[in-house]
Formats: C-alpha cells, structure tokens, sequence
C-alpha cells in the first residue's frame, strides 16, 4: 500500500517501466497459509525444496501455471544457492506463489513482497509466465535478493538496481523488458549517481542505476564483490560511493566518468546492459564482467 510523505513503502513490486502495482486492500492469510501482500485467493501446495522454498500456485490458472510452479520448485535450490553466493550469506525458507499478477500470465505483472529481510519479506508473489518458467525463476530472484540485502537497499533506488541485476544474472536475463535505463537515457539522463532515490519505483533512478552497475561490472569486477559493497554501504550509500570502493578511484570522479562512457556508446543506450557486462558474467555470480 502507498506510504505516507518520505517514508519506505511497505510493499516493493517488481514491475516493468510505467506499470502501477495493484493494491490489495487485505492481506488476507488464506488456509493457515502465508500472509501474501496481494493474493487473496485459494493456494495449492506444489512442494517445498531442499533449501527451504516453499512453492504455491493459483490452481484456477490450469495446468500452465502449474508448470510455471513445478519448473520454480526444481529450479528453486540454484537461485537460492546463487543468491547465497552474491551475497555472501545463508538464506533462510521463503514461500513464493505463482499466480496471474496484474491479471497477466505472461511475467510483466512482475513480482512483489512486503519487507526486506527474511522474516518480513519472505511470502513472495510471481507473475506466472506460460511457457517461460524462466521469467518466474528470475521473478523470484528479484525480491529474494532484497531479503538479502540485511535490511538494507530495500525500497530505495540502489537496491532496486542491484536486485534487477541479480535478476539478469540468475534469471538469464529473461526480464529484458522490463528495461529502465533506456528510459533514463529519454528523460534527460539524471545525476542519481552521487544521490539515491528513497523509493524503488522510480524509473529514472532505477535505469540509471542499472545502466551504471553495467559500467562498472563491465571494468572486471563480479556481481557478488559488487552487491556486497553496496549492501556494506547501506541505505544511504551512492553508487559514486561504490565507485570509488571497488575501483580504487575517486568517488567524486564516477558521475563525470560515467557519462562519458555513456555519451561514447556507438548505439546509445537500448537495454539495461549498454556495457555488454552479461556478456563475460553470464549466469556466474562470481565472474568478473
């Protein structure tokens, strides 16, 4: 639900550029089950992994969303051990139901929990994406990492970028619609490298985020030394911040330097990636960019 003037909001969707999240007015706790933020329908039980994730699906959804759900529950054990991985931790059980998110059944209705740790945060929703259980593993990956983050970069618009890069990098980069940077790149190309946006649903800061750990990872560093800095910075660390750490250069340098790299690209900015930083890091936490 929307939050008052300056404070977090307590639920963080995951959507694609120019999407409003639909707001339940209860949470409803269905059959002794989780507390979802949105879902207020009948779960059904497809089964829990080795690692503690606990899959549901909206059986009215038929057969396809029960494969997104079945396909989730056998991949779910490599997000969870990737996720580890990025961020140096052991996750703790989460639940996760796949159901149609927005009314869609294609992945764009995104994904979406209330909290930022694993005791708050830990009953997720996907969007079931029919014929793609891709787009549900990387749907999930996208709010578990923010479980990760220890309670920090939740809701604010360096935490979003990173969890969208968690996303691409664990999830194949199976979202590539859900793009922000472009969007940035069209609306003027804002400084929100020496600032960060308290809030997880801006497209700007987010695109300028994502199009600025490309840059970054892309200079020979992983995704996992890179997320754990930024957790280590906290809520009110910048991504100039994370610059001058991992590089070893000034922080006050990374905005000047950033658009330069960014106004040097031949084809401009048309993805969340204008650095090719996958290209090296693949599906690979731990591989430099």
């Amino acid at each position: 639900m929307a939050s008052s003037a300056g404070s977090i909001p307590s639920r963080h969707p995951l959507l694609p550029p120019a999407v409003t999240p639909v707001l339940a007015e209860a949470r409803t706790r269905v059959a002794a089950g989780p507390a979802w933020p949105s879902f207020t329908g009948t779960a059904q039980l497809v089964g829990t992994s080795a690692d503690g994730v606990t899959v549901y699906v909206d059986p009215s959804l038929g057969q396809p969303a029960l494969q997104n759900a079945e396909d989730l529950l056998a991949d779910a054990d490599r997000v969870v051990q990737a996720n580890n991985t990025i961020f140096n931790i052991t996750g703790e059980p989460v639940d996760v139901i796949v159901f149609a998110l927005g009314g869609n059944t294609d992945g764009t209705g995104g994904a979406d929990h209330n909290g930022c740790t694993f005791t708050d945060g830990n009953a997720i929703e996907v969007d079931a994406s029919f014929g793609n259980s891709v787009r549900v593993s990387a749907l999930f990956e996208a709010e578990l990492s923010e479980c990760a983050m220890n309670g920090q970069l939740c809701g604010y618009s360096t935490g979003e970028a990173l969890s969208r890069w968690c996303a691409a990098v664990v999830g194949s980069n199976a979202l590539s619609d859900f793009a922000t940077a472009p969007v940035w790149v069209q609306d003027g190309t804002a400084n929100w490298v020496d600032q960060t946006q308290p809030t997880d649903q801006g497209s700007d800061s987010t695109g300028c985020g994502m199009a600025f750990l490309s840059w970054v990872l892309s200079q020979g560093h992983s995704l996992a030394e890179v997320a754990q800095a930024m957790v280590a910075l906290g809520d009110s660390g910048t991504l100039a911040q994370l610059y001058g750490q991992v590089t070893g250069n000034p922080a006050t340098a990374a905005w000047s330097q950033f658009t330069a790299a960014i106004n040097a690209l031949p084809g401009g900015v048309t993805s969340d990636d204008p650095f090719n930083a996958l290209t090296a890091i693949g599906t690979s936490p731990t591989t430099p960019g």
